[in-house]
């Protein structure tokens, strides 16, 4: 497996200050729109860009606290706060922003509506902001791409198993924005041909359903990255591979991994070295093995090797208990 390159934290501060930015100004000129026309979709998108700038907000939160370095308290690092306020914002901002957008469609629906004013307004917004939104879609798109090159990666497969969630969650939310500006367009032109709001309020309440879809991806992406999930498989099948080239090492027994924030793993390998090495031997191959892993693959941030034989059956039951008896590595 080739070494692995970090997508780089500079470059998801400038996604999400470039997200913050068209945010806040779409949102501006959403709620102005709303007011003015009177319209449901127009108001829930405005909603619906409130929660986005929130969101930009709790993300350049996380960008800074998860870079704090480890201290006595937190031996491990801070690599889990971009995880937790990434969460935060999927499930409060999104969820709050969705049910806005479904009450306001459901009124509008269920009600007798409001006549469209000033309906122009409404088209000049919609149209501004769809420009703004796409340079922050771009930019997202961009980081992906680049993300995906530098981890070898499909495009969809990169989104689905990165371990950045402030690049995921301004992909989907523009992803998310540019289609509720369609649904939003589609209301407002429907109520304007058919003079009937009940378009307009659909427009609301699908803006709605899209939110809280958002919300549900980017909140389970988050709960398992906060639980510990184990890193790439390819990783892990490679640092066992390297381990076992080693001429010190028999046979490597276990191997645990976490991710423990954005490009940094923690790794603890249970590993039953030759018999014939003496006390200082084996404590010098495990600084020598420690440095080679390190020099090979820089996202391990914590090493742990366990000196284990192999023939320990309570160890190797736990062993196939967490992954069964047929391990066959991943795909290449």
């Amino acid at each position: 497996m080739p070494e692995q390159e970090t997508t780089g934290g500079g470059e998801s501060t400038l996604t999400v200050l470039v997200a913050l930015g068209a945010n806040a100004l779409i949102g501006v000129l959403k709620l102005v729109a709303g007011v003015l026309t009177g319209s449901a979709a127009m108001l829930a998108e405005a909603a619906h860009s409130v929660a986005d700038t929130a969101t930009e907000g709790l993300l350049l939160t996380a960008l800074r606290r998860s870079e704090k370095p480890a201290d006595r308290r937190h031996p491990f690092g801070y690599g889990k706060e971009r995880f937790f306020w990434a969460l935060i914002a999927a499930v409060g901002i999104f969820v709050s922003g969705a049910v806005f957008a479904i009450y306001e469609g459901l009124s509008t629906m269920l009600g007798e509506g409001e006549e469209q004013t000033l309906i122009w307004v409404a088209y000049a917004v919609l149209g501004g902001s769809f420009l703004l939104e796409g340079v922050s879609w771009l930019q997202a798109v961009r980081q992906v791409r680049n993300g995906s090159r530098a981890h070898d990666q499909g495009f969809v497969q990169f989104l689905r198993e990165t371990d950045d969630p402030t690049v995921k969650s301004v992909f989907f939310e523009d992803s998310a924005a540019l289609i509720g500006l369609l649904l939003a367009l589609g209301g407002i032109g429907l109520h304007q041909i058919t003079g009937s709001s009940f378009w307009d309020g659909l427009a609301s309440l699908l803006i709605g359903v899209l939110l809280s879809g958002v919300a549900y991806v980017l909140g389970a992406t988050n709960k398992g990255l906060l639980i510990g999930r184990q890193a790439d498989p390819r990783l892990v099948y490679a640092v066992r591979d390297h381990l076992a080239a080693r001429p010190e090492v028999e046979k490597v027994v276990d191997l645990l991994t976490m991710t423990l924030g954005t490009d940094r793993v923690l790794v603890c390998a249970r590993v039953d070295f030759d018999d014939a090495l003496g006390a200082a031997d084996l404590e010098r191959a495990c600084v020598e093995i420690d440095d080679s892993l390190r020099e090979r693959f820089p996202q391990l941030d914590e090493i742990f090797l366990e000196p284990v034989p192999r023939t320990d059956e309570r160890l190797r039951a736990r062993v196939l208990d967490r992954y069964g008896a047929g391990i066959t590595p991943p795909p290449t």
